[in-house]
């Protein structure tokens, strides 16, 4: 029997904050940058990708709550990790007094 069923899995992620940006990193081992698709609408950030070898796909959705400038996300896909850089918007940005 040939199944074709699709396979979607939740990547691991890790997510650090510095006083200048968010930088999440998923693993999606498999995935090509043109197989990846990333989308920042109304605070949530939204992360697919599809592997080319299989019906195997990975998904992952997160609520941030920091103000972003989105305009200026950038993605880097590198060794099969997922890096995304999120800038903060300089109104949340600490400052020195």
């Amino acid at each position: 029997a040939d199944d074709t069923r699709a396979v979607t899995l939740t990547p691991r992620v890790d997510i650090l904050e510095t006083d200048d940006e968010l930088l999440v990193l998923l693993d999606l081992p498999g995935v090509a940058p043109d197989d990846v698709d990333v989308r920042f609408e109304d605070g949530e950030l939204t992360v697919n990708g599809r592997r080319a070898s299989g019906p195997v796909g990975y998904s992952r959705a997160f609520r941030v709550t920091e103000r972003i400038a989105a305009d200026k996300i950038v993605a880097d896909l590198k060794h099969g990790v997922l890096t995304l850089h999120l800038p903060k918007v300089e109104a949340v940005k600490p400052r020195r007094i």
